[in-house]
């Protein structure tokens, strides 16, 4: 992807014919073999079948197509009165897309190596070329402005091939939003309800019609209905969640991973799941910040994402055991879900990706573990008993329950405790994260 202006520069402040829809002959010019692959642990061993290789109905002019069920789907199970939960991983990236750094087709072999699928939260402006930002009418500024750039034509179907396997092997496409705009002067936080309704319209736009505003016939679609795909997001610098998540119960969203929390079990916040990003700790340090590469690199580097060569494996490290810390107490303890954000970034050499490579490979293939999507997670939570959550969220971060989850899980739930005021925690929610300062055009 060659946007005209990556994220980091803002740190300082028709048919899809793929592997398993082999045949329906619109020119599969651009489709990656294998895309299937074996796929990946969700909440039961149970797959969902594959798409049906004659369920292909092309959307629009082509740019997206219903092809059937998603293949790699797990069914989820209610837990058994007394079974003890599996422990949840999401991964999840910011901005998905595919640039030169060739890290979305990287973690894509990962996840498949590890047993894992992910959601990947896509920005609608990498599927624009720059030559049409004027299509983007971003709330509150200017037409054809946006704070991490656009595209190009080879970027945007670089990405396209990587969002289109990513989806075949059971992966979520998220989104982004579009411009990334964060803190005053018409950031996302003083956006309204219809702002929000309006960036996410333009979002879907982008992904479906990216064939018209580049010009491509010959090419694949995407082989989803990004109506029906998206049904979650993370919003811009974690700021305009309020109106952002009234906006989205509006328009069928199934969760938000927006907010700020501790490693305890999801409840449904106005109706949806409330999957936010949690709170670890740092090695070394006395306080714990956000499973996020940013929020790591800000305590170690500051303001920089080009910091001390000669810390930058320390650095690494540290946000790797930090993440394998927070892990553990879930593990061993309440078993709450781990959630976990990153961008497709070399900061500081390159370090958090091998942090998160190196976390990936040392949990996603441990018993009982299952590194799954946000919306596989949802499903999962969707079908389970509303007493046994109940009775989940009663513990606290690392608690162990006592007398072991056979008794634990056979009682009547008590109501859960109140939570202590995020005030009352370290303040890890980052004002100036990748797109801040705006750039004026």
């Amino acid at each position: 992807m060659a946007t005209t202006q990556r994220i980091a520069a803002g740190v300082t402040a028709a048919a899809a014919c793929a592997a398993a829809l082999a045949g329906c002959g619109i020119g599969d010019t651009d489709v990656e073999k294998g895309a299937h692959g074996d796929g990946a642990r969700g909440a039961t061993k149970a797959a969902g079948a594959p798409a049906p290789k004659n369920a292909v109905r092309l959307i629009g002019d082509g740019s997206t197509a219903f092809t059937g069920a998603q293949p790699h789907l797990p069914r989820p199970e209610r837990l058994k009165p007394g079974q003890k939960p599996p422990q949840f991983v999401v991964f999840s990236w910011d901005g998905a897309g595919e640039d030169s750094q060739r890290l979305f087709s990287h973690f894509r072999k990962v996840a498949k190596a590890n047993n894992a699928t992910m959601t990947y939260f896509l920005s609608g402006v990498y599927m624009l070329p720059e030559a049409k930002r004027q299509l983007y009418r971003p709330p509150q500024h200017s037409p054809g402005r946006s704070d991490i750039g656009f595209n190009d034509e080879q970027g945007i179907k670089d990405t396209v091939r990587q969002l289109r396997g990513a989806w075949l092997e059971g992966n979520e496409i998220g989104t982004h939003f579009n411009g990334h705009f964060c803190g005053g002067g018409g950031g996302v936080g003083q956006w309204s309800v219809e702002d929000w309704k309006d960036e996410i319209a333009q979002a879907k736009l982008f992904v479906k019609s990216w064939k018209s505003t580049t010009g491509t016939t010959k090419a694949s679609p995407l082989p989803f209905d990004y109506e029906k795909e998206l049904i979650g997001a993370r919003t811009p610098c974690l700021e305009g969640r309020k109106n952002f998540m009234r906006a989205a119960r509006e328009l069928g969203f199934r969760y938000d991973t927006s907010g700020v929390n501790n490693q305890v079990w999801p409840k449904k916040e106005k109706g949806l799941w409330d999957l936010s990003m949690q709170l670890v700790p740092v090695p070394g340090r006395a306080f714990e910040t956000l499973t996020m590469d940013y929020n790591f690199l800000v305590n170690q580097s500051g303001a920089t994402t080009r910091g001390n060569p000669a810390k930058h494996a320390y650095w690494g490290d540290q946000m790797r055991d930090g993440l394998l810390k927070g892990f553990s107490r879930a593990y061993k303890g309440n078993r709450a879900p781990l959630i976990i954000g990153n961008h497709f970034e070399s900061w500081n050499g390159g370090t958090y990706m091998r942090a998160v490579q190196e976390t990936i490979e040392r949990v996603c293939t441990k018993p009982e573990v299952r590194c799954v999507s946000f919306r596989q997670l949802a499903d999962w939570l969707d079908v389970q008993d509303p007493k046994a959550l109940a009775r989940l969220r009663t513990l606290k971060v690392g608690e162990d329950p006592k007398g072991g989850w056979t008794s634990f899980l056979s009682e009547q739930p008590a109501e859960p405790p109140a939570l202590a005021p995020f005030s009352e925690q370290p303040a890890p929610a980052p004002k100036g994260v990748p797109g801040a300062p705006a750039v004026g055009r």
